[in-house]
């Protein structure tokens, strides 16, 4: 194979006439209605269970604020990846938008953090899904783990358009879950019990709303976070869209706005009724407070129990899609072993579905949930600031790029965010600081890959590289 340096940092590898060929994903799988399921569904276990964590890091209150914080984070992010990914619709999803904005190096240092986010999401909602088994069956540990990894995976590689509508129904069986509890536990709210865990007298600030004080609310914001950590991977589904200009849009905003309420509802009523002092450490949080409200073996809780169990399934399945997308396209491109990305008949690409999902599995016997979630966070707040840091390039390097949507408040609001996802990311240390480590040390191995061997052996073929090409050269005319 011979190498050509196009670059200052990067050398690009020629590759066979059919290299592409070989790696296909199934065009117009998605609309607009299936991208908004796609993204509650990422989205949606984060309301069954992992965000009550942070009422015992911040008490009520602290989580309160914590939550708002990252909703305002959230949506101001959303209006820019609307804009980025119909703009730049390709499966890299923020890998691509980076790599536009900042070259190799950025979009590489984009897309592993949002790799490692969503290779170890799946492995803490595992250990939400074993609580939840457990509840109804006694069963819990590696064995319910490897039960759904390999289900789950498996139907993904059945193909995307399959695969999407499953996951479609799964969310809607968990919408309804929702529906039913926040009906049920509506009459039994009393506000007095939000603010029922003791307060830690030798924190500052330390009040019945604040338990733990000021520092309460830096520790809670992962766990705010969990309400909406994963909803920035429709994306991902840009090449599998019908009209990526006009529906991905649709599609983020409005799963953005279905989560808002979501995450209102069981914040404020799972610990309105069970109180926050139960909630804070509670496997399954939603059961729990149905079972305050009604009794341990109401109908109403075990109903809630095993339709719930969707919502944990729901975005577990649909974590797998968003990983194997992202290790799709950076593979495709040469930053990942190329092999990863050679897709099936099906228009799939089984290794990208099935090494993450073994990796995530081994993570998952841990039995840790709390910690994976702050290593997840860890990847999604670096992700973050490096995506909207790539919109607020583009309006200023790319101004005439056609924009089919553009953000309201333009690079203001993606700056918004971009000052809250640092703010986020320092969070992960005082949450947990061996969590933050074990992530640094699995960001820096994929660095470490690409510093030594990744960096050397790009495809100039795949569509980030020749879209960067293209501008490069429309730039070079430009100036001459």
């Amino acid at each position: 194979m011979s190498v050509k340096k196009r670059a200052a940092t990067v050398e690009y590898d020629e590759v066979s006439a059919d290299y592409l060929d070989k790696r296909q994903l199934r065009k117009g799988a998605a609309g607009w209605v299936l991208l908004a399921s796609l993204g509650v569904s990422y989205v949606i276990s984060g309301d069954f269970a992992g965000w009550n964590f942070g009422l015992q890091q911040g008490g009520w209150g602290g989580m309160m604020i914590a939550t708002l914080l990252m909703a305002t984070m959230y949506c101001c992010m959303i209006f820019g990846l609307a804009e980025l990914s119909s703009s730049l619709p390709t499966a890299g999803g923020g890998y691509s938008f980076a790599r536009r904005a900042m070259g190799p190096w950025g979009g590489f240092l984009t897309g592993t953090a949002i790799l490692l986010e969503y290779s170890i999401a799946p492995a803490a909602i595992a250990v939400f899904i074993g609580a939840y088994v457990n509840e109804i069956f006694g069963l819990d540990g590696p064995t319910v783990y490897a039960v759904f990894y390999i289900v789950f995976v498996g139907i993904h590689l059945r193909g995307a358009g399959e695969a999407l509508k499953i996951m479609m129904v799964i969310t809607g069986v968990a919408v309804v879950a929702l529906i039913v509890f926040a009906i049920g536990l509506i009459p039994h709210f009393d506000y007095q019990n939000l603010f029922d865990i003791a307060v830690n007298d030798q924190a500052a600030g330390a009040s019945t709303f604040l338990p733990e004080g000021y520092v309460g609310i830096w520790g809670a914001i992962p766990f705010g976070i969990w309400f909406f950590l994963a909803i920035e991977g429709v994306p991902l589904a840009a090449e599998e869209t019908e009209n990526p200009a006009r529906d991905m849009p649709r599609g983020i905003i409005t799963a953005m706005l279905i989560l808002l309420v979501f995450a209102a509802i069981v914040l404020v009523l799972a610990p309105g009724v069970a109180g926050a002092e139960a909630m804070k450490d509670h496997g399954a949080p939603l059961v729990g407070a149905l079972q305050v409200a009604y009794g341990e073996n109401a109908f109403i809780a075990t109903f809630v129990n095993i339709v719930g169990l969707f919502g944990l399934i729901a975005s577990f399945f649909s974590i797998i899609f968003a990983y194997s997308r992202q290790v799709f396209a950076l593979s495709r491109a040469g930053y990942l072993p190329r092999f990863l990305s050679v897709t099936n008949a099906r228009k799939v690409p089984p290794m990208a579905l099935i090494i993450p999902g073994i990796l995530g599995f081994v993570l998952s016997t841990t039995g840790q949930g709390d910690l994976m979630i702050t290593m997840a966070v860890f990847g999604a707040t670096i992700s973050y600031a490096l995506m909207m840091l790539s919109h607020i390039i583009l309006r200023v390097k790319e101004p005439d790029l056609e924009r089919p949507f553009r953000t309201p408040g333009g690079t203001i609001t993606t700056g918004i965010a971009l000052l809250l996802s640092l703010i986020a990311f320092a969070s992960t240390f005082v949450v947990s600081l061996e969590a933050a480590l074990w992530a640094g040390v699995f960001y820096v191995i994929l660095v470490a890959y690409f510093v030594i061997y990744s960096r050397h052996h790009l495809v100039a073929k795949s569509p980030d590289e020749e879209f960067a090409a293209i501008s490069r050269a429309e730039s070079e005319l430009e100036t001459d």
